[in-house]
């Protein structure tokens, strides 16, 4: 159900906009000046902004100026009764998505509405079909990226894991001018870090042992493109200075070269920790943060955005269902009310992976409630018995990995995040104690 937020300093003018939005099936609501619409819409954004130009503490600009400030991807459709060409080609140029002449018909009003949102969904499935969401707070996500999409501005998206960065990005870069040229990601936590500055800056030849060939670095390769630089917060300290170089000069230092080279990408950056955090704490570079905290983004919990999780079950139920069977399954309605009353702390990753057990347990083309008690046995190890005497805190800490892992089914991201220790750490201690062979791959 879409969300609208009507302002209009007239009391018939708002109730009859009131009625008639209320009529089509939207959710609304109203004010009647510039203040009482900001403060309305600061405690509940929305994706649709319509009001009044002229009131008596302030303009349509000032609403949307302000509402551009707290959510700058929501729309916002000025109507006004003294319009001038003028005028209307100021709001435009200010942001606004649309501008009506009084009196205006609610039939025209409402078309106008629909376009507008219609065309970011549409967008939206021709862009990433795999990022979906039909709430007002998804939307207004998608609208900002849509924007964002025609700068060439570097982007920092910070997010819990499982809610869809990698998607985002490759949303904003399909949705770009360089939406021709290549799209590489790169996880900062999966090299060692005497590995990792070749991998992004590349090397020549000879530039230490073993390198026998010249070697291209992820900024090579995706010159003229887009660079994902996925989990920023796990890059070492060392390399920091050298990525922010890169960023200020737009050219990189290969490994055992003299002589820097050009390069001409967008960086799209993401994480999942808190980088301010993390520059307290000593670990990353303030100068590194706001460089690449240009445009920023977050991306809501699943918890935030509740009237998407059913949306997302049917998305993945269509992906997964055995196609071979010519069966079309269902959610029985426990089951549904269920999935919403439940909090999703692996986000929309969570959802999916329970969409694909779901359907791999089931006797029934519905899904029946009884298959929501597989959620928990993901959630956490279960409750540790006290250790035994004698255990070295080495034992300890093994033990405690092989529970979290098993608990996680070898996802280190989580296992990670349950532990409350760095990617980084995880990795290693897996390494240290041998149970990469143990361990799902992930």
């Amino acid at each position: 159900m879409s969300q609208v937020l009507v302002v209009d300093d007239e009391a018939s003018m708002r109730a009859a906009l009131d009625a008639n939005f209320r009529r089509g099936g939207w959710q609304v609501s109203t004010a009647s000046g510039v203040a009482e619409a900001l403060a309305k819409f600061r405690s509940a954004p929305c994706g649709l902004v319509v009001t009044d130009m002229r009131m008596g503490d302030g303009d349509g600009l000032d609403v949307m100026q302000g509402v551009r400030q707290i959510a700058p991807q929501t729309a916002v459709i000025l109507l006004t009764a003294y319009g001038s060409v003028p005028e209307a080609v100021l709001t435009m140029k200010e942001g606004a998505c649309d501008y009506l002449m009084k009196p205006v018909s609610f039939a025209q009003l409402e078309e106008t509405a629909q376009r507008i949102l219609g065309q970011a969904a549409e967008w939206q499935h021709q862009n990433a079909p795999e990022f979906v969401g039909e709430s007002a707070v998804f939307q207004a996500l998608l609208a900002q990226a849509r924007r964002v999409a025609l700068t060439e501005a570097d982007i920092l998206i910070e997010a819990e894991s499982g809610t869809g960065k990698e998607l985002l990005a490759r949303l904003i870069h399909r949705s770009s001018a360089r939406a021709g040229k290549p799209f590489v990601a790169v996880n900062c936590s999966a090299f060692p870090e005497n590995l990792l500055e070749s991998e992004l800056f590349g090397h020549v030849r000879g530039a230490f042992t073993g390198a026998i060939a010249a070697k291209p670095g992820k900024f090579q390769v995706a010159d003229g493109g887009t660079l994902l630089l996925d989990e920023i917060g796990e890059m070492p300290l060392s390399l920091q200075p050298k990525l922010l170089r890169v960023l200020q000069e737009r050219e990189i230092d290969r490994l055992g070269d003299t002589h820097p080279l050009p390069i001409n990408v967008r960086v799209i950056a993401t994480t999942n920790r808190s980088l301010p955090a993390l520059i307290k704490a000593g670990t990353f570079r303030a100068d590194l943060y706001y460089r690449l905290n240009v445009i920023p983004f977050t991306i809501p919990t699943l918890q935030q955005r509740r009237g998407d999780i059913l949306t997302l079950a049917q998305h993945f139920l269509r992906k997964y269902e055995p196609k071979a069977q010519g069966r079309r399954f269902h959610i029985a309605p426990e089951l549904a009310a269920a999935m919403e009353d439940y909090d999703w702390p692996g986000n929309v990753r969570e959802l999916e992976n329970f969409i694909r057990r779901a359907l791999a347990l089931t006797h029934s083309t519905t899904l029946g409630v009884e298959l929501f008690a597989t959620v928990s046995r993901s959630q956490a190890p279960a409750p540790a018995a006290l250790p035994k005497p004698g255990l070295t805190l080495q034992d300890m800490e093994r033990s405690l990995l092989e529970a979290t892992l098993l608990a996680t089914n070898g996802n280190r991201t989580r296992t990670a995040e349950m532990m409350g220790v760095s990617l980084r750490t995880v990795r290693n201690k897996i390494r240290e104690y041998g149970l990469a062979a143990r361990e799902a791959a992930v």
